[in-house]
C-alpha cells in the first residue's frame, strides 16, 4: 500500500515537473512571437517613413500608395497588412523612434559602422545601425493592441508613465484604456510635488510614503452608482464590494482587502470601520471609512480614533504606522489642515462616480506646474540676493 502511494507521489511530482517546463516554454514562446511580430511592425513603419522622405525630394512620389501595398500584402500574408494597420506601424516608428542610439556621421568616419550594419535613416538624416535597432525594439515588452492605445498619447511622459505601469502591473488593454480614460497620470500628479511628477514618467507609480497612495480624486464609475441619485454610505459600500476588483485596481499597488465593517471594542462600546485593507509595499493597515456628505472635523477624529486603535492594539511590532483615508463626496482642504496634526497619517480624498474631465485635469496640471515653477523662480531670487 505504501508502494502504491509512493509511486502515485512520484507521478505527481514528475507530472508537476513537465507541465511547470511546458508553461515556462509556452510563456517564452509567446513572448518571442510578439516581440518578432512589433520588430516588424517597427521596420515597417520605418521604410514607410523612408519612402515619403524620399517621395519629398523626387517627381514620381506616389506611384505606389499604400493602399496598392496593402493589397499585396494582403493578398500573399492576409488580413493584418490592411492600408490603416500600416498607417499603424507608421505611427508606431515615428513615436518609438527617439528611444534608439543614433549614430552620428562623426562616429561612421571614425569606424564605428562597418560592412555588417544595416543602416537607416530618422527624419534628420542621422541613420541607425542594425544593432542599435535591435536595442529599440528589444525595449517593447507589452502587446500590439497595448502601444495602439499608448502612441495615441501626446504627451511623452504621460506614455511612459502608462507602458511602465501597464508592464508592471500586467494591465490588460482594457485596463489600460480605463486608466488612461480616468487620467490616472493626471490624479497621481496633482497629488505630489514637481519633482515626483517628473518621477512618474521616469520610473511609474512608487509605493514607498503613505502619501503615494493618494488620488485626487478616486474615480469610481465601474461601481455604477448614478451620481444624481440618493444613496447611503451603506448602499455604496455595497457597490464597492460587489466589484471588489476594479476597486483594487484603482486604490493602486500593494493593496490586499481583509474585511468590511471590522468591529472592535473600546470601553465596552462597540466601533466599525467601513473597510480595512492591508497595503503590502508600505507594510501597514490601511483603514477607509466612507462618507457620502461633505467631510466635517468629527469625521477626522473618529478615523483618527481608529488609526490610534490598530496601531497599539493590532499591527505587529515590525508593521509600519496604520493609514486613515476618508472617502468622501466632498472634501475641505483647510478642514483637514486645521483639524489634523501636520505629521497625521490621516488623509481625505475625494470620489467621483464619473470619468473625470481629461482635458481639465490636464490644465489643472500645467497650471499647477507652471505656478511651482514661479514659486521656485521666486524662492532662488530672494536666496540669491
Amino acid at each position: 500500500m505504501n508502494g502504491a502511494l509512493e509511486q502515485s507521489k512520484k507521478e505527481t511530482q514528475l507530472y508537476d515537473k513537465i507541465e511547470k517546463l511546458i508553461e515556462i516554454a509556452r510563456q517564452k514562446t509567446t513572448s518571442t512571437v510578439n516581440l518578432i511580430m512589433l520588430q516588424t511592425y517597427f521596420g515597417i513603419g520605418r521604410y514607410i517613413v523612408e519612402d515619403e522622405q524620399q517621395g519629398m525630394q523626387r517627381a514620381d512620389y506616389g506611384t505606389k500608395t499604400l493602399k496598392e501595398i496593402s493589397d499585396k500584402l494582403a493578398s500573399k500574408f492576409g488580413k493584418g497588412y490592411s492600408e490603416r494597420n500600416l498607417r499603424n506601424m507608421r505611427q508606431f516608428f515615428l513615436t518609438y523612434q527617439r528611444r534608439a542610439i543614433w549614430q552620428t556621421p562623426s562616429a561612421k568616419l571614425q569606424g564605428v559602422e562597418n560592412k555588417h550594419d544595416v543602416v537607416c535613416h530618422n527624419l534628420s538624416g542621422e541613420s541607425l545601425t542594425q544593432d542599435a535597432q535591435s536595442k529599440i525594439t528589444n525595449n517593447f515588452t507589452l502587446s500590439w493592441s497595448h502601444y495602439l492605445i499608448l502612441m495615441r498619447i501626446e504627451n511623452p511622459d504621460e506614455r511612459s508613465f502608462y507602458e511602465i505601469e501597464a508592464f508592471n502591473q500586467q494591465w490588460s488593454e482594457r485596463q489600460l484604456q480605463r486608466q488612461f480614460n480616468s487620467s490616472l497620470y493626471e490624479r497621481l500628479a496633482l497629488s505630489r510635488d514637481k519633482e515626483k511628477v517628473l518621477l512618474l514618467a521616469k520610473n511609474g507609480h512608487r509605493v514607498e510614503h503613505p502619501t503615494d497612495l493618494l488620488k485626487n480624486p478616486l474615480t469610481l464609475e465601474f461601481l455604477g452608482l448614478d451620481q444624481c441619485a440618493v444613496y447611503s454610505e451603506s448602499d455604496l459600500e455595497a457597490a464597492i464590494i460587489s466589484k471588489l476588483q476594479p476597486f483594487l485596481l484603482e486604490l493602486g499597488k500593494g493593496f490586499l482587502f481583509e474585511s468590511r465593517q471590522k468591529r472592535f471594542t473600546f470601553d465596552e462600546e462597540h466601533f466599525f470601520v467601513d473597510l480595512v485593507f492591508y497595503n503590502r509595499l508600505l507594510q501597514c493597515y490601511v483603514l477607509i471609512d466612507l462618507k457620502t456628505d461633505k467631510l466635517k472635523h468629527q469625521d477626522l477624529g473618529q478615523m483618527q480614533m481608529y488609526v490610534n486603535y490598530y496601531d497599539r492594539y493590532v499591527k505587529l511590532p515590525y508593521e509600519k504606522p496604520t493609514i486613515g483615508i476618508l472617502l468622501c463626496k466632498e472634501k475641505k482642504g483647510a478642514l483637514v489642515e486645521l483639524t489634523l496634526p501636520q505629521d497625521t497619517n490621516i488623509y481625505a480624498s475625494e470620489y467621483k462616480l464619473y470619468l473625470p474631465d481629461k482635458q481639465l485635469l490636464q490644465q489643472k496640471l500645467r497650471e499647477w506646474i507652471d505656478e511651482y515653477e514661479k514659486r521656485e523662480e521666486v524662492r532662488y531670487e530672494w536666496e540669491s540676493k
